[in-house]
């Protein structure tokens, strides 16, 4: 499919999102996979889609928008809604971003931190030579 056209045709800001969402076509209910949402359309993804121009109700848990598919690329297609949607329709069908702590990466010291004594014993008994009393001598 040539998109060089589709960005430049968008009204508004389109939501990426991986949610289950339905389309019914000619009597005949299609479970497919919502791409991304905006108040105009919407980018759908299954098998088995409706013909490019077909008439279909797009369904995403309580909203429910007459439109038609605008293409039709594969798994892909693009449903354009008969009338804009409210901006709050959108949002209340994306999901808020969950919370991601925050990583502390640290580089691990370059200082030389003196060993305790049972440290010191058993780096002794690692490290013990003939002719030698301790370490360091």
């Amino acid at each position: 499919m040539d998109q060089s056209n589709v960005t430049q045709n968008r009204k508004s800001r389109r939501s990426n999102v991986l949610l289950a969402a339905s389309i019914e076509a000619s009597g005949a209910v299609n479970k497919v996979k919502l791409r991304n949402l905006s108040t105009e359309g919407a980018l759908i993804e299954g098998d088995d889609l409706p013909v490019e121009g077909s008439e279909v109700l797009f369904r995403r848990n309580d909203l429910s928008v007459k439109g038609r598919i605008a293409w039709l690329d594969g798994r892909h297609a693009g449903v354009a809604f008969v009338g804009p949607i409210l901006q709050e329709d959108v949002l209340r069908n994306i999901p808020s971003p969950r919370y991601r702590a925050p990583v502390g990466y640290r580089r691990p010291g370059l200082a030389v931190q003196k060993m305790s004594a049972d440290e010191m014993r058993l780096a002794e008994s690692w490290a013990w030579t003939p002719g030698r009393e301790s370490l360091g001598e």
